[in-house]
Order: C-alpha cells, then structure tokens, then sequence
C-alpha cells in the first residue's frame, strides 16, 4: 500500500513539473543539466543541428521529460501489481528512452567523424592568415563569424576568458575538451604557443603552425578518399554477389526446367 502511495506522489510531483505547475529556477535547472547530462552531449547536439539549438539545455530537458514519461506510463501498467520486477522494468525502460537520442548522436557522429575532423584543420587555416596580421586572441575574435557553427560558441568562450584576463593554456585546453575532434588538443597547444612567442621568433612559429594545419589537412583528406575508395570497393563487391547470385539462380532454374522436359 505504502509503495503504490509512493509511486502516486511521484507521478503527480513530475505531472505538475511538466505542465509548469511547480517552477525551476533557470540556474538550478542549468546546474542540474550540467550535472547529469554527458559532457559531449552539447558538441554531438549543435555538430549535427547547428544553430537551430538555441538552448542544449532545453533540449536535454525534453529528453529527461521523455524518459520521465516512458516510466510514468509503465508504473501505471504495473501499478495494479507492483512488485521490485515491474519497478526494475520501468526504471530500465524509461533509461533506454531517455538515453536514445544521445546514443543516435553518437551514431550520427561516428557515421560523419571524418567531416567533422576536418573542421578544425580548414577552420585554422583561414585562422592562420589573420594571425599574420593579428596576435592570437584578436584573430581568433575576427575568425569567429566564419568559423564553422560548431565551433563559434566554444570560440566566444575562449574569448571571454582571454579577455577576462586568464593568459594560461587552460582556455585553449577547455576549447579541446569541449570539441574532442582529430588532434584538437595539440593544435590548441601550437595555438597558445604561437600567441606567446617574440615578435621576431612569430614568423618561425607561424612556419611551423602551418606545416601543422598542412599535415592536419592532408590526413584530412587521405582519410576522406580512403573511405570513399572502401565504399566504392563494398559497393563493387554488392554488385558482383548480385550479379553472380542471381545468374546462379537463372543457371539452377535453367536445369530444373531442362530435367522436367
């Protein structure tokens, strides 16, 4: 009796959460967002929608209402004959709904990791003729209207904390971490290098931040040719398993058809 009177409440509490009954604050719920949700989920989410995500937040909360809801409803099914089995159910069930859409980016990102790689070497190319202009930080605000989508919150970010006065590596390592692409981590490292060095050593360091961003890009590409190169070969493959099946099938009918006469 005590447990079915547990599961009511708590159905009714998350019921009145939903319909905006009972308020959350925008900072606590941010805080608990950040808690809980995976640290890559904000980069899987805008690498795939872009700017159409105002708010991962919002979104992440829509699918903590969604797992919500998947438990509610299945409680409800075993509400007439609650038992730790049926509980242990809903709660697996409604997990599985809540953490789909994560583990579908996750899909979507291993499917196209190798466009998203090569965003960042092309991103620092065009990055690298303002840096012959600029110093590092100031390139890198003027770099941020055509950066790629992914990457211009993660660029205002680093900004800000620049310009808050942090002069360490940790704003160029936070950026890394935020976008795990291919060797983001030694190119934010070459990038904070480059912003600390002499005037008169910038032009050897520039030198070799290019070859870097050239090595990156060619990887990049090499990469890029070798898959559509294994997708032509699958594809080849399919072709002549088709064609070899089905003119196997035509030859055993043929012989069928010769043996009946």
């Amino acid at each position: 009796m005590y447990v079915e009177l547990l599961l009511v409440s708590i159905i009714i509490v998350y019921i009145l959460f939903v319909n905006g009954k009972i308020k959350i604050e925008e900072e606590t719920k941010n805080k608990f967002c950040n808690l809980i949700k995976e640290k890559d989920y904000d980069f899987l989410l805008i690498t795939k929608y872009g700017d159409r995500v105002y708010n991962p937040n919002e979104v992440f909360m829509r699918r903590v209402r969604n797992g919500g809801i998947a438990l509610i409803i299945l409680l409800f099914v075993f509400l007439s004959n609650v038992n730790y089995l049926g509980i242990v159910i809903s709660l697996v069930l409604g997990y599985i709904v809540y953490k789909s859409e994560y583990l579908s980016l996750k899909k979507w990102y291993r499917i196209h990791l190798n466009y998203i790689d090569s965003l960042l070497p092309y991103y620092l190319k065009s990055l690298e003729v303002l840096v012959h202009h600029y110093t590092v930080p100031v390139a890198i605000a003027k770099s941020i209207d055509d950066a790629p989508d992914v990457f211009k919150d993660g660029l205002k970010r680093l900004v800000q904390k620049i310009e808050s006065g942090d002069s360490s590596i940790e704003p160029y390592m936070d950026f890394a971490k935020e976008y795990p692409v291919r060797d983001s981590m030694r190119m934010m490292r070459l990038l904070y290098r480059l912003g600390l060095g002499e005037q008169e050593k910038k032009h050897e360091q520039l030198v070799s931040f290019s070859k870097s961003v050239s090595s990156l890009q060619a990887k990049a590409r090499e990469t890029k040719y070798k898959n559509r190169l294994d997708s032509m070969e699958r594809r080849t493959m399919t072709m002549m398993l088709v064609t070899g099946g089905g003119s196997l099938v035509l030859l055993l009918i043929s012989i069928f058809m010769l043996i009946q006469i």
